[in-house]
C-alpha cells in the first residue's frame, strides 16, 4: 500500500477487540446533545462485519420494546466509540446473518461457541 494512502487512514480504535458475526456485544458510544455529552450503551448481536480500511464497519441488531428490531451501524475506526465488550461468542456458518431479521424469540437465538 502506498505511503500516501496509509497516511490518510485513521488510527485504529484500541478500545475495539477482535469481532466476528454472531457475537453479542455491548457498544458504548459517546453521544452529544446540545452542549452536553454522555455515553449510551447499545447491546445486540453483530449481523454484519465489513472490513476495508477507513470504511470498515459492523452492524449490531437488537430487539427493542414490542418486538421491534433495531439495527445500528458503527464505524470500526470511530473515535466516538468508548469501548466494545464482547458478552458471548456464537457459532455461525455465514458472514452475514440477515436471516435473523425474520426471526423472533427463541428462533432468533444462536448456539454459543464452546471452548474445547
Amino acid at each position: 500500500m502506498p505511503d500516501t494512502i496509509r497516511s490518510l487512514q485513521a488510527k485504529a480504535n484500541p478500545n475495539i477487540p477482535e469481532l466476528s458475526p454472531g457475537d453479542t456485544v455491548s457498544v458504548h458510544v459517546r453521544i452529544r446533545e446540545g452542549d452536553r455529552e454522555r455515553v449510551q450503551e447499545f447491546r445486540g448481536t453483530i449481523i454484519r462485519l465489513r472490513k476495508g480500511g477507513n470504511t470498515a464497519n459492523f452492524t449490531v441488531r437488537r430487539t427493542a420494546s414490542h418486538g421491534v428490531g433495531v439495527e445500528r451501524t458503527f464505524l470500526l475506526r470511530s473515535p466516538l466509540i468508548e469501548k466494545v465488550e464482547v458478552q458471548r461468542k456464537a457459532r455461525v456458518r455465514r458472514a452475514q446473518l440477515y436471516y435473523l431479521r425474520e426471526r423472533t424469540g427463541k428462533r432468533a437465538r444462536l448456539e454459543e461457541k464452546r471452548k474445547a
